[in-house]
């Protein structure tokens, strides 16, 4: 009866074992399997592009089995440090940051660090600190020369055609993408401005005179509304506008718009833009604003989700590039995804037959 009631007790134990991945059961590959935390820092909410980054991230995150702390700072730095501290206190393995100002956090970085805590830059480098394990984000330089190309085949620049009237439009100065985009159109465009071809009639170009402090839509209208006031009052033609993203574009559109654009007599210039969010791409349709650079979230969240994987269980992360992105303490290990645009010719295919939008979504 003793050795019966131990074998029982024995088989028991072993089944009991492989139901908890002992070796009687399958170990999963993932670090996920402890229900680890990962934080999540988004910048704000005010943006579709953001909402919709957090989202993804956190929905990949769960889905791997991970438990997600996800926080929006609303646009403010000291937030976003205190966020981020709360994170490293309630126990957060990984944080993922989009920084909202790249420059400010070394002294929370290094909490981190010291916390044994790894971080991954979201989509913005966080600079000026050696607390950084990885970077993910799309390839920014690339992101300023598709606006670039677009700008120079609508207006036939490669055929000879010109001059053309063009204003130019910068990120925010606090966001080391900005300058990426910026440098990747001007490495387009500077040679048209140089040969006459371009005429930017304000003789604003450079990046510190154009940057719009927070990506701020009220703050490009605003500036778009001098522009046009100072130089295009007079029945002036402006051909094109370069835009590095959709907040700055929407504004733009709504300056153009109060100026009277949009009429046969006169047509809303070529006007780029970067994320596609739904007003702008409606935009599009409605002939307002030209192109977007789309950016499929999603594509960034699974890799950051193997970023994380990757971390938690002591291994190299893949990555693409090993040069670009110095951050002024190291050059950190990086992976690039790749942009493509959309304009009202192909965004069904690109945004609806992806299914990132619904067409029910752009009406």
């Amino acid at each position: 009866m003793k050795k019966l009631l131990a074998s029982i007790l024995s088989l028991g134990l072993a089944v009991t074992l492989a139901g908890c991945g002992g070796t009687g059961g399958k170990k999963s590959d993932s670090a996920a399997s402890n229900k680890q935390l990962i934080g999540v820092a988004m910048p704000t909410q005010s943006l579709q592009r953001w909402n919709q980054d957090g989202a993804n991230m956190k929905s990949e995150l769960e889905s791997k089995g991970y438990k997600v702390e996800l926080q929006y700072a609303n646009n403010d730095v000291n937030t976003q440090t205190q966020q981020l501290e709360n994170m490293i206190t309630k126990g957060c393995k990984v944080l993922v940051i989009a920084s909202i100002d790249g420059s400010a956090l070394s002294d929370v970085l290094k909490k981190a660090a010291d916390n044994g805590v790894k971080v991954v830059a979201y989509d913005r480098l966080i600079m000026k600190s050696p607390n950084v394990d990885y970077y993910a984000t799309f390839d920014n330089f690339k992101v300023g020369v598709i606006q670039g190309q677009y700008i120079e085949k609508q207006l036939g620049l490669k055929d000879g055609k010109g001059p053309f009237n063009i204003e130019l439009f910068g990120g925010s100065p606090d966001d080391n993408n900005a300058t990426f985009f910026y440098n990747g159109a001007m490495s387009i465009l500077q040679p048209y401005i140089d040969n006459g071809k371009l005429v930017v009639s304000s003789g604003q170009k450079d990046f510190t005179t154009i940057a719009i402090q927070g990506w701020d839509s009220a703050k490009a209208q605003a500036r778009m509304d001098n522009l046009i006031t100072a130089n295009y009052a007079k029945g002036k033609k402006l051909d094109a506008v370069l835009s590095p993203n959709d907040s700055l574009a929407i504004g733009i559109v709504a300056s153009l718009k109060n100026a009277g654009y949009g009429s046969a007599d006169k047509p809303y210039p070529i006007l780029t833009g970067q994320d596609c969010d739904k007003p702008n791409v409606i935009a599009m349709i409605n002939k307002q604003q030209s192109m977007s650079i789309f950016k499929d979230t999603r594509t960034l969240a699974t890799k950051v989700v193997e970023m994380v994987d990757s971390l938690l269980q002591g291994k190299e992360a893949s990555v693409n590039d090993t040069k670009t992105y110095n951050n002024g303490s190291k050059v950190v290990p990086s992976f690039l995804c790749d942009p493509v645009y959309a304009d009202s010719s192909n965004y069904k295919q690109i945004l609806i037959d992806s299914g990132y939008y619904k067409e029910a979504d752009l009406k």
